[in-house]
């Protein structure tokens, strides 16, 4: 497999209970894109702190080049207070300014992106003008833009989600999102209608929406697609909906049937919630066990 995906925005430290975990949605979806088979590459920012040296180290060791990660001196590496109280609802306190808000322009990344077979991208990445003015001028020079919609109040406006939306090629967002992008637009949430409504209005090529334990759709090609949800006893849920996007985005570059990948997508997004923290080593062997055994590789 010769794609590459660029994933573009934030990385940064989870502070659970338990102590920091790397994160961030970009680095965890380029994380599992590189383990499921497909180059991917990062562009974020850190500071230049300790913690920025200690992320540097880590995204070095899971496999991605850090050539695309800026150092910025005017702010500190990102760092996100993770609530866990509830397992299956983790609430995050996302401190600002940090690093990943003063992502900058630079020719390397244009030619990267342009190169490139999909450009991966969220809203929370676009709070600060910055970032968002670099990812603006990127979205320009992508073939395939993928919106990870990723809403976290109070980080994000209408205006900016949905003029993102209008750049993307395919979007991917919870049912919690459908329902918020669809009030924006006085229109009903129901899936079945709401999905259809999305990829007319903003010209997707796909729309997905995922149901946490319930699965997951896809509207693709005309069609609505349905994956149940593959039953797993949860650890934590972080990571979870970033493998279930690199997964669905490897089967799309490898044009895998739509109920295929979505059934695989769901899979990988179960696999990682049996596992604490965002970024556990899976590979599509583990995936694929779960899926066809229910129960994971040895």
């Amino acid at each position: 497999m010769h794609q590459q995906v660029v994933c573009f925005g934030e990385v940064l430290w989870d502070v659970l209970p338990s102590g920091k975990q790397a994160g961030g949605a970009p680095f965890n979806v380029a994380v599992h894109l590189q383990q499921l088979g497909v180059r991917a590459h990062l562009i974020s920012s850190i500071g230049p702190d300790d913690l920025g040296q200690e992320l540097l180290a880590f995204v070095a060791r899971k496999g991605l080049a850090t050539d695309y990660l800026q150092r910025t001196a005017a702010y500190p590496t990102g760092v996100v207070h993770a609530n866990v109280a509830d397992a299956h609802n983790v609430r995050y306190e996302i401190v600002e300014p940090v690093a990943w808000d003063a992502i900058g322009p630079s020719a390397a990344a244009e030619a990267l992106v342009a190169r490139a077979d999909m450009l991966v991208f969220g809203s929370l990445a676009a709070r600060h003008a910055t970032t968002r003015s670099t990812l603006y001028g990127l979205l320009e020079h992508a073939r395939f833009r993928v919106f990870d919609v990723n809403l976290r109040p109070p980080h994000y406006s209408p205006e900016v989600v949905l003029h993102l939306l209008d750049q993307a090629d395919l979007a991917k967002l919870n049912h919690h999102e459908l329902a918020e992008l669809m009030q924006w637009h006085g229109q009903a949430a129901e899936p079945s209608t709401a999905m259809p409504w999305l990829a007319q209005r903003y010209n997707l090529q796909a729309v997905c929406v995922t149901c946490g334990a319930d699965g997951a759709l896809l509207w693709a090609d005309g069609e609505l697609h349905r994956a149940a949800g593959v039953p797993v006893v949860v650890q934590d849920t972080i990571g979870s909906g970033d493998a279930f996007l690199a997964a669905l985005l490897r089967g799309w570059l490898i044009q895998q049937a739509p109920a295929e990948l979505l059934r695989f997508a769901c899979a990988a997004g179960a696999l990682v919630a049996t596992h604490p923290g965002a970024t556990p080593v899976i590979s599509p062997a583990d995936v694929q066990a779960l899926l066809t055994t229910g129960t994971k590789a040895k």
